[in-house]
C-alpha cells in the first residue's frame, strides 16, 4: 500500500479547487455582443463594418440596436453616412456627422462598454465616379480588409449609400477579394419585381451617392449581396408589435420607440398618413449576417438569385453587363426569423 504525505486537509482542499476550476472551464462565458450580464457559448464568427445614415430614417438604429446585440458578429466600427443633400431627415451640411452622434447616443442608452469605434465619413457623395473622399471611415474599412491576424471573414453592411466602400475600392481595388458588401439599396430588377405604386424612379439609397454607386457595380471586383427596394420592403413591423414587444424593454425599447414614434407624429403634421406598419428596411442587414445558418454558414431561410452585375447608368438604371460578375440579389427575406430574434434579445436584455 501506497503511504500518503498529505494530510487529509490539503487532499480536500486540493480537490475543491480541481472542482471550481473544473466549473469555471465549464461556465460560458459572456461576450460582448450580449448584454445585461447574459452568459452565451456563442462567440464571433464574422466581422463587420456598420455603414448607415443614422441621422436619417430611424430605421438604422433598430438595425444597429439589433447587431450589438448579436454574439455572432464581432462588430469593428460604427459609420455614420452622409444622405442625399436637403433630405427631410436632415436637410443639414453635417449629416454624417449627425449619424456618427446618433450611433454614439445609441451606444449610451444600450451602456455598451466594448469600446467599438464610431466615426462619420464624408459629408458629401462623390463628385464623380473616379474621385474618392476623404474620411477616417475609408482609411479603417482599407486597414480592416488588409489584416491578417484573423480569419473572420469580413462584411460592410451598408444601409444607406456607398461612399466610403466606393471610395475605399477607387484607393485600394485589391481589396475587393477581402471582403463581401451587403447593401440595402437599387431598384428593383424587371424580371424578378415590380416597382411599387407611384415609385421613385431613382431609389432612395441609390440616390444618396449614384457615383458611388456606380463604382460598385460598373468598376470593382467587389462581392454584392442585394436587398433590392422590392426585397427590404418586406420588413413590415406593424404599429402593435412595436408597443407590445419593443416599447415596454426598457431604456433600448423606450428610445428606438420613440425615434419611431417621433416620425410618425411629425409626418401626422404634414397630413401624411402612413398606416400602422414601418418597414425595418436596414435590418435585413442583420437577418443575412448574425442570423446565418449553423453549419455551412449561409442566410439559408433567404431566397436569393444570382445574376449578372448590371451596369448603373447615369440615371440610375439598371443596364445588362455580360461582363458582370455574379451577384446575390435576394427576392424574399425570412422576416419572421429576424423580427422574432430581435424581440426576443430586447426580452433577454429586460427581461
Amino acid at each position: 500500500m501506497e503511504t500518503s504525505y498529505w494530510s487529509p486537509a490539503i487532499i480536500r482542499y486540493k480537490r475543491a479547487c480541481l472542482f471550481w476550476a473544473m466549473l469555471l472551464l465549464l461556465t460560458p462565458v459572456a461576450t460582448k455582443g450580449q448584454q445585461a450580464g447574459s452568459r452565451t457559448i456563442v462567440t464571433p464568427r464574422m466581422r463587420v463594418i456598420v455603414d448607415n445614415d443614422f441621422s436619417g430614417d430611424p430605421d438604422g438604429l433598430f438595425q444597429l440596436a439589433h447587431l450589438l446585440l448579436s454574439p455572432s458578429v464581432e462588430i469593428r466600427a460604427i459609420i455614420g453616412s452622409h444622405l442625399r443633400v436637403g433630405d427631410g431627415f436632415d436637410n443639414s451640411s453635417t449629416q454624417a456627422d449627425n449619424a456618427a452622434k446618433k450611433a454614439r447616443e445609441l451606444l449610451q442608452v444600450m451602456a455598451i462598454k466594448s469600446p467599438i469605434p464610431v466615426m462619420a465619413g464624408s459629408n458629401t457623395g462623390m463628385s464623380n465616379d473616379s474621385t474618392s473622399v476623404k474620411s477616417e471611415a475609408v482609411t479603417f474599412i482599407i486597414n480592416e480588409a488588409l489584416r491578417t491576424d484573423t480569419q473572420l471573414p469580413l462584411y460592410v453592411l451598408c444601409g444607406a449609400g456607398l461612399t466610403e466602400i466606393a471610395s475605399a475600392i477607387l484607393k485600394m481595388p485589391q481589396i475587393a477579394e477581402k471582403l463581401t458588401l451587403i447593401w440595402i439599396g437599387g431598384p428593383e430588377y424587371a424580371d424578378l419585381a415590380l416597382p411599387p405604386p407611384n415609385y421613385s424612379a431613382l431609389e432612395y439609397n441609390l440616390n444618396i451617392d449614384l457615383s458611388a454607386a456606380r463604382v460598385i457595380f460598373n468598376r470593382s471586383k467587389l462581392p454584392i449581396w442585394q436587398v433590392p427596394r422590392n426585397a427590404y420592403r418586406q420588413a413590415l413591423l406593424p404599429y402593435s408589435l412595436l408597443l407590445t414587444k419593443i416599447k415596454p424593454r426598457g431604456r433600448v425599447g423606450a428610445y428606438l420607440s420613440n425615434t419611431l414614434e417621433d416620425l410618425m407624429t411629425r409626418l401626422q403634421r404634414y397630413k401624411l398618413a402612413i398606416g400602422e406598419t414601418y418597414i425595418l428596411g436596414d435590418s435585413p442587414l442583420v437577418l443575412l449576417t448574425a442570423l446565418q445558418s449553423s453549419f455551412e454558414a449561409d442566410p439559408s431561410s433567404s431566397i436569393y438569385t444570382l445574376k449578372l452585375a448590371p451596369r448603373i447608368n447615369a440615371q440610375g438604371g439598371y443596364e445588362y453587363n455580360p461582363a458582370g460578375r455574379p451577384i446575390r440579389v435576394y427576392t424574399q427575406l425570412d422576416i419572421q426569423l429576424m423580427f422574432t430574434d430581435f424581440f426576443a434579445k430586447l426580452e433577454l436584455l429586460n427581461p
